[in-house]
Formats: structure tokens, sequence, C-alpha cells
């Protein structure tokens, strides 16, 4: 009889090999990280509780939703625009998980936890923006995609949210990537493709941006 595992597992748990990839003879231009164990709910305003929506999630998070394309951070949780009316709550440790927002979003809003549905992939370094460019029409310049903005896009051709998070100490700049898991594996391969000319350090974290 075959042995059934319900221990959650990385959708990268096969193809992400950490270390060097790509380019040798160069310092590498681009960080590709997989950040793994997080919670992910989205939350989705009911018909014509957009308002309720707004105050429910001030008195939650102590701060309000993004109502346009970008991310905010609380004390302990990332709220990611989503579209209109709706946004993702990106969190560690549980406090922020579906069954403790049910609660706060009972009058005003749908949730469905995304934890398990997606990966979550950093993108930075010098030639972030570079390798980026090849796979998405969005223009990523500093000055139409500050630090905070996000976008609801395509990545060669698999949605995903896409969010700038803070600069590296070195000022390099941060993308985050949320796709959905039969996506990742895809995905990440295309990724490393693109990067490749410019070397790539390959790993992962426990620890969000």
């Amino acid at each position: 009889m075959a042995k059934i595992s319900w221990l959650s597992r990385s959708p990268l748990e096969h193809a992400l090999v950490v270390g060097a990839h790509g380019a040798r003879d160069v310092a590498p231009g681009i960080s590709l990280t997989e950040i793994r164990n997080f919670d992910l709910i989205q939350v989705m305003a009911r018909r014509g509780k957009g308002a309720e929506l707004a105050s429910a999630a001030k008195a939650r998070f102590g701060m309000a939703a993004p109502e346009v394309p970008k991310a905010v951070q609380a004390a302990d949780a990332a709220l990611i625009w989503s579209g209109p009316d709706q946004f993702l709550v990106l969190s560690r440790g549980g406090k922020h998980a579906i069954d403790r927002l049910r609660q706060a979003f009972s009058q005003s809003a749908s949730l469905s936890d995304q934890s398990h549905a997606r990966a979550l992939i950093g993108v930075s370094g010098a030639k972030a923006r570079a390798m980026l460019a090849k796979l998405s029409s969005l223009d990523l310049h500093p000055a139409a995609f500050p630090i905070d903005a996000a976008a609801t896009t395509s990545i060669d051709h698999t949605g995903v949210n896409l969010w700038r998070g803070n600069d590296r100490p070195d000022g390099q700049p941060v993308f985050n990537l949320l796709v959905f898991a039969s996506f990742a594996e895809s995905l990440w391969h295309t990724m490393l493709d693109a990067a490749a000319e410019y070397g790539v350090d390959i790993g992962y974290s426990g620890e969000l941006a």
C-alpha cells in the first residue's frame, strides 16, 4: 500500500539547487531566493463592503490596507494589493493565519488560505531589473516602480503578484514574486535561464524580506 504524507513541501523542492549558477567569471549579478514557511491569506471584500473592509483592516493591522497597487508593511505582516477591494496578508508564525483572521473580517470579507498554494521568490542584485525585463513588460525603473510598488501581472506568461521590497544594504533592488505552486518550477527554470549570463546565487530562506 502506498504511503501518503501530509507534510508540507516546497514546490521548488526538486528544482532549487543551492549555490552558483550561470556565469562563473564574474560576481553574481542576481540572487534568487525561495522564501519558505509563510502564511498567505487572500482577503476580498464582499459586495458593497469595501469601506467596512478598510475599517476592519485598520483595526486589525493598525494601518490601512493598500487601495492602489502597492505593498505596505505592518508590524508583523505585509499587506499586498491584489485588485480592487482585495489584498494578500503575508506573515509568519501563525498570528495572521486564516483561523485568526476570520473573526476580524467576518462581516466584511471572504478569506482564502493561499499558504500552500503559492511559492514566494525573491529576486535581487545589480542585474535583477535586466533579468526581469527579459520576461515582463513592466517598467521597473525606480522612477516608475519605487519601493513598495506592486502589480498583478505576468512573468513569461505566468501570472504573478510582484512587488518591490526595501533595497538590500548594498543598495541593490529587491523584487518579490508570488506564483501559483503548480507553475513555480517552470517559472523558476525560466528565470534561471534568463539570469544565467549575469551569474546567479541560488538559495532559500525562512525569513521574509
